[in-house]
């Protein structure tokens, strides 16, 4: 176990050919931004990425809650193994185009109810990812009791709609039960070059808290950003942070090769 401390993970130096990476997007390797599509890709993150997935000889996947075209928009052109839409879609290997689904799209009629939530104030934005629906309320934060208790009634209007709430960093994202990135994730490390390596995880939200539960049973290690969560083996301050530990990495790793 590595120590509580802000930067505890700075302290640990992985091995590459052993190591898979397993990075969340949002709050973890880019800062949160106002909207879904205002994040901001520092200039020299995409060729950390770039050679990360190369010198662990592809065992790097991005583990989010968006989807995977919306995570290829991000760092196009460069594309990466993936875990999209909190598990429900997956592409294990740039070997393929096949992307495989791993849920249903989200039902409809219950998508444009809790799609008319937005009407509550023009600062809520409506996130439809396919499989779910998010409500970002970054701009409008005093309506975050509000668009819960609009939610809320839902559930209670159909207490048999196998759907769950996820509680995020000012979002509120509603999406069918069955699947989340710990499923993803088991499903992924299942096949190679991911099968046998020993996972390192690192996330900010409450969404990652399934991966970070799962970490043990992997003998892997996770990491949380911006707080010490429940079970991590420690955490960075910010993704600035996590972006300067990776590119580090990959110079040490540089340099011993050498």
């Amino acid at each position: 176990m590595i120590a509580d401390t802000a930067f505890a993970p700075v302290t640990l130096a992985p091995s590459l050919s052993s190591t898979a990476f397993l990075l969340d997007i949002d709050g973890t390797l880019l800062e949160l931004a106002p909207t879904p599509r205002d994040v901001v890709v520092p200039p020299r993150l995409p060729e950390t990425l770039r050679s990360l997935y190369e010198r662990t000889s592809g065992a790097l996947a991005l583990v989010s809650g968006r989807s995977l075209t919306d995570i290829d928009v991000i760092f196009a052109p460069l594309q990466f193994p993936a875990v999209g839409g909190h598990g429900a879609e997956m592409r294990l290997s740039l070997e393929t185009e096949a992307v495989a689904s791993r849920a249903p799209p989200m039902d409809n009629d219950l998508k444009k109810r809790f799609t008319a939530i937005a009407a509550l104030s023009p600062g809520i934005i409506i996130e439809d990812k396919g499989y779910s629906i998010a409500l970002h309320y970054r701009l409008a934060p005093q309506f975050e009791r509000t668009i819960y208790e609009a939610v809320s009634a839902i559930r209670s209007d159909l207490p048999g709609a196998p759907f769950e709430v996820l509680p995020g960093k000012s979002v509120c994202e509603i999406k069918p039960v069955g699947f989340t990135k710990a499923t993803g994730v088991r499903e992924l490390m299942k096949h190679a070059p991911f099968a046998g390596r020993l996972p390192l995880f690192i996330g900010d939200d409450v969404t990652d808290e399934s991966v970070f539960e799962i970490m043990p049973s992997y003998k892997g290690v996770s990491f949380s950003v911006g707080r010490q969560a429940h079970g991590v083996d420690g955490h960075f301050g910010t993704p600035k942070d996590v972006r300067a530990w990776l590119a580090q990495l990959l110079n040490d790793h540089a340099t011993v090769t050498r």
